[in-house]
């Protein structure tokens, strides 16, 4: 869990750099100067270290500087805040890869219900285009106070409930599967056991 959470706060720096900046200042200048800046810093020292980045890690330094310099040009912080949406939509798009979500579950899960499986891996990718459809409307409203807390808040809300919902379906379902299983295998014990007559 700490890994994840490393993570997301290594994809989401610059964008927490500059709402922790613009919040402080109310610079729009400032804070999107420092925020590319430090994505920059952040490729630069990533490189240094050797680090394998994959084609995301390039196209989300390029997405800063870009949107960064879309900010700089008209004052308008929404350039930058749209950046987040960039990510939720390529996972959404990468999740529509039938069964990818195999590979993530338990054996269990993956032999019993890989049906379930499926629909949920097509639920995520839903979910996750919405998500990034979010971040878009709630950057266009240029309400920065807003934004955060959709992206904050609202957003990770509802990929906990989900995530939650899928638990207990996936549990629900296996169980249910499990018993039919069971009540088959001894109905067919049963049918094939022979009837001896008593003498």
């Amino acid at each position: 869990m700490k890994a994840v959470f490393a993570k997301l706060g290594s994809d989401f720096f610059s964008t927490i750099v500059f709402v922790v900046l613009y919040f402080s200042t109310g610079n729009v200048a400032l804070a999107t100067i420092v925020a590319v800046l430090g994505a920059v810093g952040q490729f630069i020292y990533a490189k240094v270290k050797g680090q394998r980045l994959d084609v995301m890690a390039y196209a989300s330094v390029a997405l800063v500087v870009v949107l960064g310099g879309a900010t700089l040009l008209t004052n308008d912080p929404r350039f930058v805040l749209i950046k987040p949406s960039v990510g939720h939509i390529a996972v959404g798009l990468l999740m529509l890869r039938r069964d990818w979500m195999l590979r993530y579950v338990p054996p269990i899960v993956g032999d019993t219900i890989p049906d379930y499986v499926r629909i949920a891996g097509y639920a995520w990718a839903a979910l996750m285009l919405v998500l990034g459809a979010g971040v878009i409307a709630a950057a266009l409203t240029g309400d920065i106070k807003l934004w955060t807390f959709y992206v904050m808040v609202i957003a990770p809300a509802f990929k906990v409930a989900a995530f939650a919902a899928q638990y207990l379906v996936f549990r629900f379902a296996i169980r249910s599967r499990r018993r039919a299983a069971a009540a088959t295998a001894a109905t067919a014990t049963a049918a094939s056991t022979p009837i001896t007559a008593e003498p």
